[in-house]
């Protein structure tokens, strides 16, 4: 009954959408004939009606998710107009079929109605020229309007509408293709928005967990510091409007986790998004991000920031050293990519301190990170190395319920002689418990045991 309901509310909103979709794509249409009709005519006869004079249709009667979407948002005319153009190849791909038209005098298609041409797509794919062509035709100041609306760090693309895709070095920004992103067309196809792809634009991968708060085994000083995070989610908000503090407090909480690899730093950015409104926690590998992505970095960061912004995401940045030692190799050097990763560091910072939410920075070891760097944290939250009774209760719990110990494996007498942390214990819980079903059987032999601590110690580079 559950899935027949959801399916139902899913089938209705969809429809929804193919009405609103269906009037709006009217109306660009209109537009869009307006505007070439304006462009070809000829100078002796009356000019034809201004695509300006094409108002928008009215959604206030929709109730479909596009519907509620735009009005949600307050989209303007212009940014509506984008976001349809964006989705027509998608939609309805012949309505740009007129763009195609050969210019008689190059023997090729016109420079301003931009375009592209896709590999399986046999449609026309609009360009960011397009979209200036359709705000304004050849008038100045409409494709400035353009440049601005689809620049990186405003409205379409802190919304995470459309985007233009990257060009050339050197080349105009607006010969890009002009793309909607993974949250509209979820929107518009699916009735719930999607979400973006991992990848070089967007360098952020959403972790979840099915574990609990109970699950965790943490001593009670760390538990207490990430209750801190917990109680400003959840009231952060009324402290700063219903309580008057906006004009002294910044709109974030900025933490930071130190511990070293597999003691649940980024489980416990799970747990506080997990139980603080379902809010979503997006990974960002800051060692990957800083020595990799140069020359767009910047840009794609941003993109990250906006869309958490307006979404609610919690921010983790794993692999904080790794700013902190891009900051500290440039300084005095001549190095090119040193003083890019000082720019990259500076650039990240300040979005840092100017995003209104919580960012988790995580360290393998605290003093990795001057103090300066640490006076921007809220918080500082420590992560010990489990003791010996923290680490018996891990091996206690890490074995599937149907699977039953050999007698002489004596998990107390390994839990005290091996110093593991939590994830270490999981990775050799999994080894034994795959030897068992190769086997045959569920029994979980100490032999296996002991060769997994011992495969995990080598990885880690410790002596056995």
């Amino acid at each position: 009954m559950d899935d027949q309901t959801d399916f139902h509310r899913v089938a209705d909103a969809l429809i929804g959408n193919a009405r609103d979709l269906d009037a709006d794509l009217a109306w660009l249409t209109r537009v869009l004939q307006a505007r070439l009709a304006a462009y070809f005519a000829e100078p002796s006869r009356s000019p034809p009606l201004p695509a300006r004079n094409l108002p928008p249709p009215a959604l206030a009667a929709g109730h479909s998710p596009y519907a509620d979407y735009v009005r949600r948002h307050d989209l303007a005319a212009e940014e509506r107009l984008l976001a349809l153009l964006a989705l027509t190849p998608h939609l309805r791909p012949q309505l740009l079929d007129g763009l195609w038209t050969r210019n008689e005098s190059t023997q090729r298609g016109f420079t301003e109605f931009g375009g592209l041409q896709a590999q399986a797509h046999g449609g026309f794919l609009p360009t960011g020229e397009t979209a200036a062509f359709l705000l304004g035709g050849d008038d100045l100041a409409a494709r400035f309007t353009a440049m601005r609306m689809l620049a990186s760090g405003e409205r379409l693309a802190r919304l995470d509408l459309v985007h233009l895709s990257p060009v050339a070095s050197g080349e105009p920004a607006l010969g890009g293709a002009l793309l909607a992103s993974r949250r509209l067309l979820g929107l518009v196809t699916q009735g719930v928005e999607g979400e973006p792809e991992f990848g070089p634009d967007f360098p952020a991968r959403r972790v979840t967990t099915s574990l609990e708060w109970k699950d965790l085994v943490l001593p009670q000083s760390t538990l207490d510091q990430l209750d801190e995070i917990r109680v400003w989610l959840q009231h952060g908000p009324t402290l700063l409007r219903d309580w008057g503090m906006q004009q002294r407090l910044r709109p974030n909480y900025t933490s930071l986790f130190c511990g070293p690899p597999g003691v649940g730093k980024t489980l416990c950015a799970c747990l506080l998004g997990k139980f603080c409104g379902e809010r979503p926690v997006y990974k960002i590998d800051l060692s990957m991000v800083v020595s990799k992505y140069i020359g767009e970095t910047e840009k794609n960061l941003a993109r990250v920031f906006d869309q958490a912004e307006h979404r609610g995401w919690i921010l983790f940045f794993d692999e904080a050293d790794a700013l902190y030692s891009a900051r500290t190799r440039g300084a005095g050097a001549d190095d090119a990519h040193a003083r890019y990763g000082n720019q990259q560091v500076s650039f990240l910072l300040q979005r840092i301190e100017e995003f209104s939410g919580v960012v988790i920075l995580a360290s393998n070891l605290r003093h990795n990170i001057d103090d300066a760097f640490l006076r921007r944290f809220h918080s500082v939250v420590q992560f010990p190395m489990p003791r010996a009774p923290e680490r018996l209760r891990m091996w206690r719990e890490a074995f599937p319920a149907r699977t039953q110990l050999e007698a002489r494996l004596d998990l107390v007498r390994i839990a005290e002689r091996h110093e593991l942390t939590g994830g270490t214990i999981v990775n050799v819980a999994r080894h034994a418990s795959l030897r068992a079903l190769a086997r045959g059987d569920t029994m979980i032999l100490a032999e296996d045991v002991e060769r997994g601590i011992q495969r995990e110690m080598v990885k880690e580079g410790r002596a056995i």
